[in-house]
């Protein structure tokens, strides 16, 4: 009987050849691939001329670096590497080894985006860190954006406001340059920067037909006329975030006018400079024009107050969709947004103290019909009224987040059995959130 290579031999071929035959009836899965491989290369694929639309769709899903690695490759990898569609949104991000542990955009890379792609640039943001260098970095590469027609900026403080200890000038220049040769801006968040009124008419005087979305908090060089001024001009914005203090009731019926969109968005952040700080009130009725022309938009409003300023809030119907209280608040405020909120979808309250919050939240839950998420933090609420104020919200309650030390156990409840009837009114199983142990 004859061997195995007996066999391959007597076929007139050599073994190798005539094995790799009997091998091919059954391949293994490494085998296939290896053939795979082996096949491309008997067809003389080359990776060079790959269509740059595949490239493009490609490098698309690749890091930067990865990118940039790749465009090393051959000269086709690395003209796809310079396609105007990979440089439309771009990230800067400036920070200083010596006060930052991120990442940072290397400065080559800055030059030879300004060298041959800023006039692709469309959707751009800054990230600097907490040094002035990186906010001077910033505004040195916006003042070179001469050729760019930007529709998007982000400017993003990712620890303290840097670009608030820039030289104003140098800044509102800098900025300047981007609002007078883009002319076609939709969305441009500048939070916590030295943005002025002369500097917001430049904007409106050559983008008023395109901004959709602003977003300037803790901005203290604007007026109520400067952001009354966008108001009046930009009919198409459709979300704005602003300070408590640039909020009036001229601003409201601006927006409210025949000639606006529909408002989608606007978030307030209401913030105390100094304790004792007076606040102004905005009438009822300016908060009802907005809700009969924009009846489906969400206001968002940040409590950042002592417990005796908050005087002139919540006295009247004021059309709150999400509430976030950042420092302690009385039981009688939150007995007023009970009374005067019946738009409220989400409430956050941070501390309140050591009176139970019982009432309060029942009449939350009776009053405010939309609620569907609440959070509570240092406050305390017996179970029973816990309880009862699930089982009023019932299943609309997509979001409760309450710290297990929230919770006092009473006659009927104690902290084991208070989950199983929270469950039941919620259809899911629910715990209190817990403290770390660590």
């Amino acid at each position: 009987m004859k061997s195995h290579e007996d066999a391959c031999s007597s076929s007139g071929e050599g073994p190798t050849e005539s094995c790799k035959k009997v091998r091919k009836v059954q391949p293994s899965k490494e085998e296939e691939e290896e053939e795979t491989d082996v096949d491309l290369c008997e067809f003389g694929f080359d990776w060079a001329l790959l269509p740059q639309e595949i490239l493009l769709n490609i490098f698309q899903f690749l890091p930067l670096l990865d990118r940039a690695y790749a465009s090393q490759v051959c000269r086709g990898w690395n003209q796809a590497f310079h396609m105007p569609e990979l440089w439309r949104c771009f990230e800067f991000e400036l920070n200083q080894p010596a006060s930052s542990y991120l990442k940072a955009t290397h400065p080559d890379l800055i030059k030879q985006i300004i060298k041959r792609h800023s006039n692709h640039l469309q959707y751009v943001s800054f990230k600097v860190d907490s040094s002035t260098e990186s906010a001077e970095a910033a505004c040195d590469i916006l003042s070179q954006l001469v050729n760019c027609s930007l529709k998007t900026l982000g400017l993003i403080s990712t620890a303290r406001p840097s670009f608030m200890e820039l030289p104003k000038s140098h800044f509102i220049s800098a900025l300047t340059v981007v609002f007078v040769n883009s002319k076609s801006l939709s969305s441009l968040k500048i939070d916590d920067t030295p943005v002025d009124d002369p500097s917001l008419k430049v904007l409106v005087a050559n983008n008023s037909d395109t901004l959709r979305m602003l977003k300037m908090s803790s901005c203290p060089h604007v007026s109520p006329a400067g952001i009354l001024c966008v108001a009046d001009q930009c009919h198409g914005l459709r979300e704005l975030a602003l300070n408590y203090h640039l909020l009036s009731d001229e601003l409201l019926l601006a927006l409210s006018s025949e000639k606006h969109v529909h408002l989608e968005h606007l978030r307030i952040d209401v913030v105390s400079e100094n304790p004792g700080q007076h606040f102004h009130t905005i009438k009822k009725s300016s908060w009802d024009a907005m809700v009969c022309h924009s009846p489906k938009f969400n206001l968002v409003m940040y409590f950042f107050l002592y417990e005796d300023e908050f005087g002139p809030f919540f006295r009247e119907e004021v059309p709150i969709t999400h509430l976030y209280f950042g420092r302690s608040v009385s039981k009688d405020v939150l007995g007023r947004v009970g009374l005067h909120c019946p738009r409220l979808v989400e409430l956050v309250v941070c501390a309140n103290g050591l009176r139970p919050l019982d009432e309060e939240l029942i009449r939350i839950a009776n009053r405010c019909t939309q609620l569907s998420a609440i959070g509570l933090g240092e406050c305390e609420v017996s179970c029973s009224a816990f309880v009862e104020f699930v089982k009023m919200c019932g299943r609309r309650l997509s979001q409760l987040s309450i710290m297990e030390e929230v919770l006092i156990p009473d006659h009927k409840y104690n902290l084991d059995e208070i989950h199983w009837e929270v469950s039941k009114h919620l259809g899911r199983v629910w715990f209190p959130d817990m403290m770390p142990t660590w």
